[in-house]
């Protein structure tokens, strides 16, 4: 059995977190693809990421009381048993509408996933400590927005877009082994109360009215939906307006996510020493700066893909910093219940990631003001949703 304080736990955590993005990632060089093998338009191709958000919003908000209720480690086996099934689903549709449901399908199992991999860090460690084993967790993710699309590129020009669900099917399998041989059961008391709709409401009635818990909440759903707001939109921006190919666009696609690695890796040696809330303050100012940044070039009549790639950059740059330090202020006050926190957290942002990624997918059209506004926006409101929360939050 794996033990905590070991790289090897922290590398399977972080392998299960990296789920959600090999679903999304791998496959966003095949979307143009998609489209035209389905005959499905642009927009109908973008609801199978809102699709999978949605998915994964509404799976995340039971995943948390029945893993506090039942134990981390089956209600893990469980979501990934669903997860393998639906990549396989997604790997045989035959029309749009089929690839649609069965992303929803794929994504209410990664959310399981997700959600019980964060309350076993809660399980573990708690405050700065949480913070930083969520920013080791997220180092190691980041590798998956930088391999994923990379694999996918691959993938889509040798085998076509059906062969990145075979992949991720392979990985989830994997991780369902590997969980099932290896992962300790980390739940140190179950909780008693039977479930029931009005129980799991209570609860998260209960999480919404800590001031501390909503501020982080907050900033959580703001930089995060920025974050789909970019990847809704970059495949057609980068390869219809800017005209990479798919394996170009997946090149674009990981230098951005080298920022994310990047801010995940120096949050992990600054949380200790200056806390929580000044990380966040600095990630919250590298996302307005980069969404600002990207509106200046646009405006400016900028042509260049630098003026695209560089401030998204910093923008995930921001991102790794402040996403996981929010993560773990949002979990600390609820020890007894880190995994109905962890359900909450997880619905409330990806339901705004989803919602502003279909908005850009309504939106693209002849430029890439449809990626540059929702950035600048959503990372100013993170910004100022930090300035006028720091005496809560601490």
């Amino acid at each position: 059995m794996l033990r905590p304080d070991t790289f090897a736990l922290t590398a399977l955590l972080a392998l299960i977190t990296a789920l959600g993005p090999v679903s999304t990632d791998m496959y966003l060089p095949s979307l143009p693809d998609i489209g035209c093998l389905l005959s499905a338009s642009a927009a109908d191709v973008q609801l199978t990421l809102s699709a999978y958000l949605v998915g994964f919003a509404g799976g995340q908000i039971a995943y948390g009381p029945f893993s506090d209720r039942y134990g981390r480690k089956p209600v893990m086996l469980v979501a990934l048993a669903l997860f393998c099934a639906a990549n396989v689903a997604c790997a045989v549709a035959p029309r749009i509408e089929v690839l649609i449901a069965a992303r929803a399908l794929q994504a209410m199992g990664g959310a399981g996933a997700i959600v019980v991999a964060r309350a076993i860090v809660r399980d573990l460690y708690v405050g700065a400590r949480a913070g930083r084993e969520l920013s080791l967790m997220g180092s190691i993710m980041a590798l998956a927005p930088i391999v994923a699309p990379l694999i996918g590129g691959v993938l889509q020009t040798t085998f076509g877009w059906r062969a990145n669900f075979i992949v991720a099917f392979a990985i989830g399998l994997i991780a369902a082994v590997v969980v099932w041989r290896l992962l300790p059961e980390t739940l140190p008391k179950r909780a008693l109360e039977p479930l029931s709709f009005a129980h799991v409401g209570r609860v998260y009635r209960g999480l919404l009215g800590n001031r501390g818990f909503a501020a982080h909440l907050a900033i959580l759903a703001a930089s995060f939906a920025g974050l789909f707001a970019w990847i809704s939109g970059s495949p057609f921006v980068l390869q219809d307006l800017y005209g990479r190919s798919a394996f170009g666009f997946s090149i674009a696609f990981a230098v951005c996510s080298l920022g994310f690695l990047f801010g995940t890796f120096a949050a992990s040696h600054i949380v200790s020493r200056i806390g929580l809330g000044p990380t966040i303050g600095i990630g919250a100012l590298a996302l307005a700066a980069g969404g600002l940044t990207m509106c200046a070039a646009v405006a400016l009549g900028s042509t260049s893909l630098a003026a695209i790639v560089l401030p998204t950059t910093l923008y995930l740059f921001g991102l790794g910093l402040a996403l996981p330090q929010a993560m773990a202020g949002a979990l600390s006050p609820f020890p007894d219940r880190a995994g109905a926190a962890s359900s909450l957290v997880g619905f409330v942002q990806q339901s705004a990631a989803a919602i502003l990624g279909a908005i850009v997918g309504q939106l693209l059209g002849e430029s890439a003001w449809p990626i540059a506004r929702p950035l600048a926006t959503m990372g100013l409101v993170a910004l100022l949703i930090w300035a006028a929360s720091r005496r809560v939050r601490d």
